[in-house]
């Protein structure tokens, strides 16, 4: 595809061209007959929606579908209908583009499975399809496609079941998947979660994901975004949307399939998406400020909160409930959470005890107990809601949980019909005017009942599915919240990061590394060696040091007596180690030796090393490096990898020879600056080991975030030419920060030649 191709299918896609695209008033479908199943869902959720504009039939041979009158192709309409759905094969599709542009239709979905998903036959004819339609301006969505619905605009050209009626809301979604669309839509009808737009994207051959996400944050009927991912097709416009979603003030709930090997493949077989490594794309997601959820009840449960909930200001959260059972599970899942019970404020205790029994004990959470439900009731309002007024306006609170509403299945007799509207229309009116966020939570996650929908409805009153959920969806928002008001950079990604600083001194000439030129000379070709190689030790210690990274001094020795030399001037103990480019894992090999003190020692660990590294195949010793042993401290891992996808990645984590076993690591994208590190180390379930656990003497993480941002520009200082660049350990005590072995592993950036500056 060329760049004006681009360019031309990107007009296509605007927010403004998909605001037009998402709400036809009318639709035709071409290919409907009476015996087409896929027809027979469109006609059924239009009606579900409300669709009011005319549902066209188009067939060449039959006069009526449904009963409505069809016509023979889309140049006989009258006028040209909005949105046009081909339900034809691959072979007929490309025909019917051109009668769509002969009949004026701007936009078009495509059903027809046969293309990229197949492989690179099915990519050519995909890629022909589209570019037949973008040159006559035709927007499409698909192939291999279910539709779309716009619950506001009641509109549904869908071919999938829409559980009536539709509930328009404030959650917008978008689905890298088809028939998931109707599980998403049954789970939000039973929780009485509405929906602005929901689209399904097929192949994503002109509209993406993306697309469709600059669209929601642009939409004025959506609160909140939700997406099913199988892949992040475009890392870079995915970042600038999610950015502007930040700015608009949208929460995006991601669900992103393929965290597991075997979800990966059946990613790739479902939609010919390559999955990227789970890790990274968790890493983004999370720098992103994306809430990543693990099912479709934690998407919409976080959504719901998000789309109709007041936010919480804070951490500090009261809860009113009628029983004492939900209060423990509450406060069980609350610790989980990290979100705080605190005590209630005298005034609000005093102004509750006279509502309970006195056998009740008045303390946050609130237990009213079903004492009063044995009592005759002589009004609409309970204890429970009138100790729910006095808990919200509690100074010491940011939010309240009340569990205290219930509703029956259907309608029950008057009075008691009357007294539960009435409680409900008072509950909605507290909430509404409260001093801060109420969240009414069921106990269970039970559907709402169409009953339990009026009467919430009208109340103006979302009620969140369960005590589980609920708190899961109350953690996503909280840490979202944090995120979205604290210090945070999105990543730059691998097209739009800002060029770093060049690695400059010694480094920059290639210091120790045989014919290299300066570091940004390695920009096409691989230095040292082969495509892949990584660098002798000597000269990967070297591009560091001279780049002002501290590195533990070392002498590379080529006998047992200049091993001995060496270990007198740096002084005992010393660690002995094989110097290979060929051997990255030293102590797997038993190319290491830790803690020789006197001369005899050095020279026996010497011979030891020296034929360990001799007994690997293909290896080429450049000699044995020594450097003085360093003891206690707590050693890290830090180092940068290139995601094929999203490009330099920092990886941060406990280090040294248990870093695979213990997978204590934190990730970013990179450029991060030295707060985002801090952010990184914190994240670690070993960071107590930073801040002096156990009275060891705690790190001086201002030293460590500085050495590991320098780490991450001399990796951006290596251009396209970087695989890896690791150090580990990196040796922590106190303010003194050392890497003790380092790796680099480059590789001929795209495009293979070499240049220098």
């Amino acid at each position: 595809m060329t760049a004006a191709d681009a360019d031309l299918i990107r007009s296509l896609v605007t927010p403004e061209r998909l605001r037009e695209f998402f709400a036809p008033r009318s639709v035709a479908v071409v290919g409907a007959s009476d015996t087409s199943g896929w027809a027979r869902f469109v006609a059924a959720s239009s009606r579900a929606a409300g669709f009011a504009g005319p549902l066209i039939p188009v067939h060449p041979r039959h006069r009526t579908v449904f009963g409505t009158s069809a016509v023979r192709s889309l140049r006989d309409l009258a006028e040209p209908a909005d949105v046009a759905f081909i339900m034809v094969g691959v072979d007929v599709v490309e025909s019917v583009l051109d009668d769509a542009a002969a009949a004026g239709v701007r936009n078009v979905i495509v059903l027809a499975a046969g293309y990229r998903e197949l492989g690179e036959p099915g990519r050519a004819l995909e890629d022909q399809m589209i570019a037949r339609a973008s040159a006559r301006g035709i927007t499409v969505l698909g192939p291999n496609c279910l539709g779309f619905l716009n619950a506001h605009a009641r509109a549904a050209p869908f071919a999938l079941t829409v559980p009536p009626p539709l509930l328009p809301g404030p959650v917008g979604i978008a689905l890298q998947s088809g028939a998931l669309a109707s599980v998403v839509l049954a789970f939000a009808h039973a929780h009485a979660i509405g929906v602005s737009t929901l689209a399904t994207l097929g192949n994503e051959a002109m509209i993406t994901a993306t697309d469709v996400l600059e669209y929601l944050v642009e939409d004025d009927a959506t609160r909140v975004i939700c997406l099913f991912l199988e892949e992040i097709g475009d890392p870079a416009s995915f970042t600038r949307a999610a950015g502007r979603a930040a700015r608009a003030g949208k929460p995006i709930v991601a669900l992103k399939a393929g965290a597991s090997p075997a979800g990966r493949e059946v990613a790739l077989a479902h939609t010919g998406a390559v999955a990227g490594d789970d890790a990274v794309v968790d890493a983004v997601l999370r720098q992103l400020n994306v809430i990543r959820v693990t099912s479709i009840e934690d998407l919409l449960g976080t959504a719901a909160l998000l789309g109709y909930d007041r936010w919480p200001r804070g951490r500090r959260m009261g809860v009113v409930s009628t029983s004492g059972g939900a209060c423990d599970l509450i406060a069980d899942r609350a610790a989980a959470e990290e979100i705080e019970i605190p005590e209630f404020a005298p005034r609000t205790t005093a102004a509750i005890t006279p509502l309970v029994p006195p056998f009740a004990a008045v303390r946050n959470p609130l237990d009213v107990t079903g004492y009063f439900l044995a009592n005759r009731r002589t009004s609409a309002l309970t204890p429970a809601d009138h100790a729910l007024a006095a808990a919200v306006a509690d100074p010491g609170l940011d939010f309240v949980v009340f569990t205290g509403l219930t509703l029956p299945d259907t309608r029950p007799d008057e009075p008691l019909a009357a007294v539960l509207e009435e409680r409900a229309g008072w509950l909605g009116e507290l909430i509404a005017s409260a001093p801060v966020p109420v969240i009414a939570l069921g106990h269970t996650c039970v559907n709402v009942s169409d009953y339990g929908r009026q009467v919430l409805g009208r109340g103006g009153i979302h009620l969140l599915g369960g005590i589980d959920l609920g708190m899961t969806a109350l953690g996503h928002a909280l840490r979202w919240l944090e995120r979205r008001d604290g210090p945070w950079r999105a990543p730059a990604g691998p097209d739009t990061a800002a060029p770093a600083a060049p690695v400059t001194g010694a480094a920059a000439a290639g210091a120790g590394v045989p014919g290299a030129g300066p570091a940004r000379a390695w920009n096409g070709a691989a230095a040292p060696g082969a495509a892949g190689a990584a660098w002798p030790e000597t000269a990967a210690r070297d591009l560091l040091a001279r780049s002002g990274f501290p590195v533990v001094p070392a002498e590379l020795a080529g006998s047992a007596d200049e091993a001995v030399a060496a270990a007198r001037r740096l002084g005992f103990p010393v660690v002995l180690k094989i110097c290979s480019a060929q051997i990255t894992h030293k102590s797997d090999v038993g190319g290491v030796a830790v803690g020789p003190r006197t001369e005899a020692e050095v020279r026996a660990a010497y011979a030891r090393v020296r034929a360990a590294g001799e007994s690997v195949p293909g290896a080429r010793l450049d000699g044995v490096l020594v450097s003085p042993m360093r003891a206690g401290g707590v050693e890290l891992i830090a180092g940068v990898t290139v995601d094929p996808a999203f490009g330099p990645v920092l990886a941060v984590g406990l280090g040294g020879i248990w870093v695979e076993v213990l997978a204590d690591t934190s990730l970013r994208l990179l450029p991060v600056d030295a707060g985002e590190v801090r952010r990184m180390l914190a994240e670690l379930r070993g960071s107590p080991l930073l801040r002096g656990a156990r009275g060891s003497r705690p790190a001086d993480l201002d030293a460590v975030a500085a050495a590991i941002c320098l780490l991450g520009d001399v990796a951006a200082g290596l251009d396209g030419s970087l695989r890896a660049l690791e150090v580990n350990p990196l040796w922590v005590d106190g303010d003194r920060v050392e890497a003790l072995d380092v790796l680099v592993v480059t590789a001929p950036a795209p495009g293979g030649s070499e240049s220098r500056p």
